[in-house]
């Protein structure tokens, strides 16, 4: 096997660039490369995605259909039961996910949902799976508490570069996902944070969200890299769509810079061909969710996901696998 790639966070932008501009050849040479050094290329983790808490967001994320504040149409619900989330969980695991995550439409949870949430996460690590949440911004008190009852992932996605931040969200700064970031970090839970392409961005913009990710004193462990889905009534209805090769690059681009992290496809995926998708597990992407809703966004179903693995000879990761070499 070749040397692994030292793990660095003190790539800069020069390099960067360099990288994510380089002929597309050379760069899924120089990713899939990277990607064998850590990874077997043949292996793609599961993860399965529950809103359990839908709607009414207070936060203005001009992507999202779950804002109250930017135009979509969702009503919002109530925080849903411990036991049905466990039963989903039950569900998704029986179909092949190794990783549940539990996601709620908040700025941040209230202390009065800790109780359940603690539950929830309790309820998933009976069934040997590992947890995830995104739940927004939290206080060290609800880190603490989320840690203990055993969360083993916290997603929280930076979005976009910093520079284009407040072109899409105005209700919190980038230094408070950031800050969140490394609380969740330092209480040992492991770090989920990725972004989303095609929002409008520039080139730049997209090479900076990685680099924000790659620069910080430890990379996440799992990088989701999102494809904008334009949702009717939300701000960014319209925006053009990117092509599809920027969103193999910026992949690419993060195998590169975080050699150790699962990079996951994750919103987009029903727009993109399975040409498009192989392309990606070649250029590192080694995660996916699986089932046919993201949230309140459309994913293709388990049994096309299959087919496609089946064609391109990629099986699932197994439970406790991470799929390092």
């Amino acid at each position: 096997m070749l040397d692994a790639t030292p793990i660095r966070t003190d790539w800069t932008r020069s390099e960067a660039e360099t990288l994510y501009n380089q002929p597309l050849m050379d760069l899924l040479f120089q990713a899939h490369t990277v990607h064998r050094q850590y990874f077997d290329p043949n292996q793609v983790q599961k993860s399965k995605l529950l809103s359990i808490k839908t709607g009414g967001c207070a936060e203005d994320c001009a992507y999202c259909s779950q804002s109250a504040r930017n135009g979509a149409q969702l009503s919002a619900s109530k925080l849903i039961e411990v036991q049905r989330v466990i039963a989903e969980a039950k569900k998704a695991k029986d179909g092949g996910a190794t990783r549940y995550c539990m996601g709620a439409a908040w700025r941040s949870p209230k202390d009065r949902d800790m109780a359940a949430l603690e539950a929830m996460v309790q309820g998933v690590k009976d069934l040997g799976m590992e947890t995830c949440m995104t739940l927004g911004m939290l206080e060290e008190d609800q880190v603490f508490r989320l840690r203990d009852a055993g969360l083993d992932y916290y997603n929280h996605n930076i979005d976009t570069s910093e520079r284009y931040y407040s072109e899409i969200i105005t209700t919190r700064t980038f230094a408070d996902r950031i800050d969140t970031l490394n609380r969740v970090r330092e209480a040992g839970i492991k770090v989920c944070s990725g972004g989303i392409v095609g929002m409008g961005e520039q080139q730049l913009d997209r090479i900076d969200m990685m680099l924000a990710l790659a620069t910080l004193e430890v990379h996440p462990d799992s990088v989701p890299v999102n494809m904008l889905i334009p949702i009717a009534d939300t701000p960014l209805a319209d925006v053009e769509k990117l092509d599809p090769i920027e969103f193999v690059r910026s992949v690419a681009l993060a195998r590169i810079l975080m050699p150790k992290s699962h990079v996951r496809l994750s919103a987009g995926r029903t727009d993109m061909s399975d040409e498009m998708q192989a392309m990606c597990f070649f250029a590192g992407a080694n995660s996916i969710f699986v089932g046919d809703t993201l949230l309140t966004a459309d994913n293709p179903e388990e049994d096309k996901d299959q087919q496609l693995f089946d064609r391109l000879g990629i099986t699932a990761m197994a439970m406790g696998c991470d799929g390092s070499r």
